[in-house]
């Protein structure tokens, strides 16, 4: 399933997968990978800067983490133009969801913008079944 959302002609387009082969459900250990295209529908181009996640891990509460760009990198993204990269979390209940924010800046004004990275859910296969 794809969790999609634009904000300032930035569309943020998640799909998220449990990953039943790194995952110990015996051991409260749910691996998810996540594969997240940024689109830049806009007219300038754009460089991620930092990102901010929240998420949600049903029994455990909220986790909030903050960094700079995305895997370890920030990306320029020209007018047009399509950045895609993947990552993962592990949850202990294999329950939850994550949303959360870029910083962004328009690379034409140099000023500094978020937009939304779309809340998307994360169920284990384990428990859907």
């Amino acid at each position: 399933m794809m969790f999609s959302k634009i904000t300032s002609n930035i569309k943020v387009s998640v799909v998220p997968e449990y990953d039943s082969k790194n995952s110990y459900p015996s051991e409260n250990r749910y691996v998810f990978k996540y594969n997240i295209t940024i689109e830049n529908e806009g007219d300038f181009p754009i460089k991620i800067l930092k990102r901010k996640w929240l998420i949600f891990d049903v029994g455990f509460g909220y986790t909030e983490i903050m960094g700079d760009g995305v895997i370890g990198l920030t990306p320029e993204i020209p007018a047009g133009d399509n950045f895609a990269y993947f990552s993962n979390v592990m949850l202990r209940s294999g329950v939850g969801n994550m949303s959360g924010k870029y910083l962004v800046k328009n690379m034409k004004t140099q000023e500094n913008f978020e937009i939304d990275i779309p809340k998307f859910n994360l169920l284990s296969e384990v428990l859907s079944n």
